[in-house]
Formats: structure tokens, C-alpha cells, sequence
């Protein structure tokens, strides 16, 4: 299904240049990969702690900056020869970890609260390991939509922008942490049934 995910080949060739110029510097995949990890936390740390809405406004200039830095992580480990068992470890982990970190402060925003938001921190967990098991049965690595990690990063991004400019979000924006979590059920169904097609022979 469609995805933000499906931009990525025209987001890499964008980046490239950049990409050459940082391995020339020495530096590695892992490094670009625990450096958006701990950007991650500190700012959904300070986020949550500082209670400010219009440091909200950071949110999606994060959002647009890890994407680019996931890229270029997966970049440098495939075209510089950097691909390491370590490194798939990382990439996983420090995504989920991210994710949970950069959706956490918004359980202190109304009209959300901690059933939603950690409802929807739950799924994205469970969407990024049914992707990642793909290899353990045969396949590839998983990235069907929808709401993967891209279109969420879009719409924390885009709550985190609304926020950050008005000050507060309407009561009706309850609503969208439950069709965010319905999403990401179907996606972890398609990764799934994804999956299980791409086997040969199939199983069952």
C-alpha cells in the first residue's frame, strides 16, 4: 500500500553528494545511527519535561533531519562497505527507541493522553519487528504501509508543527491516535501477509 516510505530512492539520489563527502571523512554508518538516536531522546526528553508548546515547533524539523540521517546510515553501510551484523542491530533497535522517544511527550498534550499515544508506541514496535522478521523465514526485510515509520513521522511531525504555531490542538484531534494505531494493525497484517508471499517455496 502507499507509503511515504516509497519516496526513499529519490530522497537517497538527493543526498548522495553528501553522503561520499561524509565517508571520505571517516565517518560510519553506526555513528550516523546512534547520533539520531540520541537526538532522539534528548529532545523528546526536553520536550516532555519543558512543557512549552512552541518548542514543539522542533519536532518536525527532527522528523525531516532522521529521516534524512536514516538514510544516509543505510547509504553509507551499502555503497562504502560498512554493512556489519552490529550494524543491523542498531539500525532496528535505534529506530524503535527513537520512535517511542519522539512520541512520548505528546501524552502530556490535550487532547491526547497515555492510552493513545502509548497505544500507538506499542503498534510502531510491533510494526518494525514484523517487518524485521522477514529474514528470519526467508524473505526480505518488510516495509508495507500503511503508517510506517515515514507517514508517522509526517503526522507527529505536522501535529508537532500545529501545535508549536497555535499553541494548542482542537479536542477532535483525539481521534487521531486510534486511526493512527488502526493503520499501523493493518500494516503489521500486510508486512506479515508480505512476508509469507515473498517465501519460496511458501509456508504456511
Amino acid at each position: 500500500m502507499l507509503s511515504v516510505y516509497q519516496l526513499k530512492p529519490l530522497f537517497q539520489a538527493w543526498l548522495r553528494p553528501p553522503v561520499h563527502r561524509l565517508a571520505s571523512l571517516g565517518v560510519t554508518a553506526n555513528a550516523v545511527t546512534l547520533f539520531a538516536m540520541l537526538v532522539s531522546c534528548a529532545l523528546g526528553a526536553w520536550l516532555l519535561a519543558a512543557g512549552d508548546s512552541r518548542l514543539f515547533l522542533l519536532l518536525p524539523l527532527w522528523m525531516f533531519l532522521r529521516m534524512a540521517l536514516n538514510a544516509v546510515d543505510g547509504m553509507l553501510a551499502r555503497e562504502f562497505g560498512q554493512a556489519s551484523p552490529l550494524g543491523a542491530y542498531l539500525n532496528e533497535i535505534t529506530d524503535v527507541v527513537s520512535d517511542a522517544a519522539l512520541y512520548l511527550p505528546f501524552v502530556a498534550v490535550a487532547p491526547f493522553g497515555w492510552g493513545g499515544v502509548g497505544a500507538v508506541i506499542f503498534l510502531a514496535a510491533l510494526s518494525e519487528m514484523a517487518g524485521a522478521l522477514g529474514p528470519m523465514v526467508g524473505a526480505a526485510r518488510q516495509y508495507d504501509g500503511p503508517m510506517g515509520k515515514s507517514d508517522r513521522a509526517v503526522v507527529f511531525g505536522g501535529l508537532g508543527l500545529w501545535l508549536g504555531l497555535t499553541g494548542a490542538l482542537p479536542d477532535w484531534v483525539f481521534w487521531l491516535m486510534p486511526a493512527v494505531a488502526a493503520l499501523i494493525v493493518l500494516n503489521i497484517g500486510n508486512r506479515i501477509r508480505g512476508g509469507l508471499a515473498r517465501i519460496s517455496p511458501p509456508r504456511t
